[in-house]
């Protein structure tokens, strides 16, 4: 089977700077890198709805270049700092994309993530 790397130019200094794929398509499967909600200028807000805009708003740029929609999501997993304090806000943000049928979904909190600030990382798996 042919793995094929998906590479928005938006997101392609993650590729060049820190030697990931943004998403790596699979067979029939997409997987998406785990995204955070930093701006295209690397500052991030410390509101977690803007973060979770943002991160969903780079994960959509993915499913876009492998012409897919957030429909098609079947699997996702949210990382949280302070999950318990801010579910209702991430969830109320999270549904602006995502939308019936429903994916998989698990939620994990996290003391930190990798980017300074980040109070949420997003992954997903999208079938063609």
């Amino acid at each position: 089977m042919n793995n094929s790397v998906i590479v928005p130019d938006a997101l392609s200094g993650y590729y060049a700077e820190w030697h990931f794929s943004p998403a790596v398509m699979s067979g029939e499967f997409l997987f998406i890198s785990g995204c955070t909600g930093t701006f295209p200028d690397g500052t991030i807000s410390d509101d977690i709805q803007v973060q979770t805009q943002e991160a969903f708003r780079k994960i959509g740029l993915s499913l876009a270049a492998a012409n897919l929609s957030f429909k098609d999501i079947v699997d996702l997993t949210t990382y949280h700092v302070g999950l318990q304090s801010h579910l209702d806000q991430f969830r109320a943000a999270k549904d602006e994309f995502i939308v019936e049928p429903f994916p998989a979904w698990t939620a994990v909190g996290v003391t930190e993530l990798a980017v300074p600030g980040a109070l949420i990382e997003i992954k997903a798996i999208a079938k063609r």
